[in-house]
């Protein structure tokens, strides 16, 4: 809430009345609907006594997590993450009056609510109800419900994989209205844009597991190169979309991650990789590395490692990370480059002395 809209209401009042107003994105799920001219929806994680269920849901398809989890890639940069929080279309009027009068009331009639909490909500109503506006932000009489079908009423959502609630609680200004078709105001930085949802693809996007392929596999020996590749049918760019469609507003974004270089680690510092670095780059035919055929024994692979020791009776765990470049394309032409991201998994390899007999 900027500070012009602090001074209307205390953070104790705010906090008792907008109880129920400010969501958690994950626990619900949105469709539109005919006859509240706004958007209904669909239960899938709670609900109060009026049966109005919280801001539409933000619709993820393609490569995401399962059950609104939280994806694997791991942006590049550390600098950046996803949105905490964010303001989305949540009611008709109508239907906004039917909630907000009710929860107003009756936190008015609780015994000894008064004091500053008290005025408050007074003015709380009254900026509703009768109007009362101040600097940035108009008042709504009779919570606009002669423009019901217009427009919609948003309101705050949490991003449940945020974990400071500081951050996650940041979107505090209270529900204001949005024509249809109409941006919302720009004193409200955090509303849903194509950005905001390319930013939410990204953090549900599920990469690929990276088992490259090796030679020899699983089984090498001191001192021998061990050629490592990832053919191009496995390597392929993936694509995550977010989306938001309610009567009067839809908007996506898709987020696109294309596979760029392969690190490999061997799990040991007894070990030397190809190229030194351990960076293998993506071939002109989208693939890494190349893979051994007989003949190459003697050859320094493009791709690959060579172990200075053995394991022992255990194994060196193996990482193979991907880089990812990621960009994103949205509604109304918008889009840009994003952090790149990666994500890597482990394998075993067992290493094993040459032995020699000498007579």
């Amino acid at each position: 809430m900027k500070a012009s809209r602090r001074r209307l209401l205390s953070a104790t009042a705010l906090t008792l009345t907008l109880s129920g107003l400010v969501f958690t994105e994950s626990a619900y799920a949105a469709k539109p609907v005919g006859s509240d001219k706004g958007a209904s929806q669909d239960e899938s994680g709670g609900s109060d006594d009026t049966g109005i269920y919280a801001a539409a849901k933000i619709q993820y398809s393609g490569a995401v997590a399962k059950n609104g989890g939280t994806g694997n890639m791991t942006s590049s940069d550390v600098n950046w993450t996803p949105p905490p929080c964010w303001y989305a279309p949540y009611l008709g009027a109508k239907d906004f009056k039917k909630k907000m009068s009710k929860n107003i009331d009756g936190q008015l009639s609780t015994p000894g609510m008064g004091g500053t909490a008290g005025a408050a909500l007074g003015q709380l109503q009254r900026h509703y109800e009768n109007g009362y506006g101040w600097t940035d932000t108009p008042g709504y009489k009779d919570y606009s419900v002669e423009k019901d079908g217009e427009g919609m009423f948003w309101a705050a959502v949490e991003n449940p994989s945020e974990p400071d609630i500081l951050k996650r609680s940041s979107c505090n200004d209270l529900p204001f209205w949005v024509d249809n078709g109409e941006a919302p105001p720009p004193q409200y930085e955090e509303a849903i844009t194509p950005q905001i949802l390319a930013a939410l693809a990204y953090q549900h996007i599920e990469l690929p597991g990276t088992e490259v392929t090796l030679a020899p596999k699983a089984v090498t020996k001191v001192n021998l190169p061990t050629w490592a590749w990832l053919d191009k049918a496995v390597f392929n760019e993936v694509k995550a979309t977010a989306a938001i469609n309610v009567p009067g507003f839809n908007i996506q974004a898709t987020t696109t991650a294309t596979p760029v270089s392969l690190k490999l680690e061997p799990g040991t510092s007894d070990a030397a990789t190809y190229p030194a670095s351990g960076d293998c780059a993506i071939n002109a035919d989208k693939s890494i590395g190349e893979p051994y055929a007989p003949g190459k024994a003697n050859q320094t692979p493009p791709c690959g490692l060579r172990y200075l020791r053995s394991s022992g009776n255990g194994t060196f765990k193996l990482k193979a990370t991907i880089t990812w470049q990621v960009t994103w394309t949205g509604s109304g032409g918008t889009g840009d480059d994003m952090p790149n991201g990666t994500f890597g998994t482990t394998q075993d390899i067992r290493v094993q002395e040459i032995q020699a007999i000498n007579r």
